[in-house]
């Protein structure tokens, strides 16, 4: 065997077994070696290594009836740590949290993502962010951005409520030294669900805010096309010749069913602007023009998910808005709507995460991303039957 084969092969090893520490831990090295079908040499050489590199450590014996007791492994979750960054129309939400996505701190500020200064003012909030934090070993290992809108190839591509910088990753990368990644604000609510939430590798997040987002999850893959396009479910057309979109386009399912959307529609006939707050309120009072706005959600939200269910058939599908957070009955509604005579079973619940969804799915983003680990299990998922 050539040698660069047996580098390649150890390195793979190397990222198995701290895998393993990290979805199955804690763990003694015989158990990584039975779990693996690695040798004990092999297993111990390793783990020596990720024990002087700190990533791992060693925190006790498990108890055994007899016999020499194991030592047990488990990743050193304050060896580093994670941020990510909710970049919203009207002000940023920054996350913080170790290597495990555990201990996290959540701060707010109210600033509009395309006034002059934004970067410089997002800069400098990442910078007290970093001071913050308890020193350790790797220190910020990521930042995350999600946006509302479409990204490729760490850039923005395409924002209907908001201007941002193309290159704003790149700029912060250079600026704080730190990799930045950046990534639809539906990608990372999926990936957030399937990793701290739901027990599903075919999934679909729909995330609805100022637009409507779709993150699809295949085989545990995040999919988003040839071109970062897909999933923009909110640029779906409902109504041929309809309202007009941002997108250029009219008709598309986010003029009718978005919280911006709503608002409008129920300020308008109110005659005076309505919060969301107020629109929930009046929901839940039964006032008339808010169950017209609520009775409007459920029929184009129900031409949505047909198409969805569809083209893609998901094991599940998770919502996540203001409604299915605050009636979340409205999801057993939708799902009995579309359990038609076809026979195909499908599952809607909403989002077990809420406002955490997209800035959870960045701190996963960047721990993946550190710890160069192909399944990353942060936390025991939501199991039910597939």
């Amino acid at each position: 065997m050539q040698t660069g084969s047996k580098e390649l092969i150890r390195d793979i090893n190397f990222h198995l077994i701290l895998e393993v520490i990290i979805n199955e831990g804690p763990i003694s090295r015989a158990g990584l070696a039975k779990h693996l079908g690695l040798t004990k040499a092999t297993v111990s050489s390793i783990v020596q290594e990720l024990l002087d590199s700190g990533l791992v450590r060693e925190i006790g014996s498990a108890p055994v009836e007899k016999g020499r007791k194991p030592i047990l492994l488990s990743l050193d979750q304050e060896a580093g740590y994670a941020l990510a960054v909710n970049i919203e129309t009207t002000g940023i939400t920054v996350m913080s949290a170790d290597l495990l996505g555990t201990g996290c701190r959540l701060k707010q500020y109210p600033v509009r993502a395309f006034d002059e200064g934004f970067f410089s003012f997002l800069l400098e909030t990442l910078k007290a962010a970093i001071e913050t934090l308890p020193p350790s070993r790797y220190g910020v290992v990521g930042i995350c951005l999600g946006v509302h809108g479409v990204s490729r190839g760490n850039r923005m591509i395409f924002a209907p409520y908001y201007s941002l910088d193309k290159e704003l990753a790149g700029r912060l990368t250079e600026s704080l030294d730190i990799p930045v990644y950046l990534y639809n604000e539906a990608n990372l609510s999926v990936l957030g669900e399937r990793t701290f939430a739901f027990n599903f590798p075919d999934m679909i997040n729909i995330s609805i805010h100022s637009g409507v987002g779709m993150g699809i999850l295949i085989h545990d893959r995040l999919y988003t096309g040839a071109n970062g396009f897909a999933g923009e479910l909110g640029h779906t057309i409902v109504e041929p010749d309809g309202r007009p979109c941002p997108c250029g386009n009219h008709g598309c399912l986010e003029q009718y069913i978005s919280e911006r959307a709503l608002l409008q529609d129920l300020s308008e006939q109110k005659g005076k602007p309505v919060s969301l707050d107020e629109l929930i309120r009046l929901s839940r009072n039964e006032d008339p023009d808010a169950l017209r706005i609520h009775e409007r959600f459920l029929k184009y939200m129900s031409i949505g998910l047909n198409n969805v269910l569809n083209t893609l058939n998901p094991g599940l599908i998770v919502i996540n808005s203001s409604f299915t957070t605050y009636f979340p009955d409205i999801t057993k509604t939708l799902e009995k709507s579309l359990n038609n005579r076809m026979g195909r079973p499908l599952k809607i619940r909403p989002s077990h995460l809420q406002d955490t969804a997209i800035l959870l799915g960045g701190i996963y983003v960047v721990l993946k991303e550190f710890l160069e680990v192909e399944n990353l299990r942060l936390k025991p998922a939501v199991h039910e039957e597939e």
